[in-house]
């Protein structure tokens, strides 16, 4: 059972890393709604891999409880051994690749707000910010 859950565990990190190297190459090109129609298929996968982890930790928890004076290492086979391995590696490659994503989107937003700041200039009143007067060449209702 727990050689079954860490393995689609990893093919949910797989389809997750996959999806946000789609999202990479989306925004490279400007592809945004791409990016907006995988969204719940990453949240589902998300919540598929939170689901089997918490599978996996109870399956580690009760081969812990059914022999405690043994350590972990002993309890599991080799083949469980690489496939933690593999699932710590998954883990940390979609790590990078949220990072790497991470970092362009806070580019793309820079770029769009002093954008939208040049085009329609704001001026902070309390904690509100609001459109200047200098705006004049567009006309802005509200």
């Amino acid at each position: 059972m727990l050689s079954y859950q860490l393995e689609n565990a990893i093919k949910d990190l797989d389809k997750l890393i996959s999806l946000s190297l789609e999202d990479i190459d989306d925004i490279k090109e400007a592809k945004h709604n791409p990016q907006f129609d995988r969204l719940a298929i990453k949240e589902e996968k998300i919540k598929s891999f939170e689901h089997k982890k918490a599978m996996i930790d109870h399956e580690i928890s009760k081969l812990m409880t059914l022999e405690p004076t043994k350590p972990l290492a002993e309890l599991l086979g080799d083949e469980e051994h690489k496939q933690l391995e593999n699932l710590k590696n998954h883990l940390s490659k979609l790590r990078e690749v949220n990072q790497q994503y991470a970092k362009m989107v806070l580019s793309v937003g820079a770029f769009y707000n002093s954008l939208l700041e040049k085009i329609l200039p704001t001026q902070m009143q309390g904690y509100n910010s609001v459109i200047s007067k200098e705006a004049s060449f567009l006309e802005v209702r509200v």
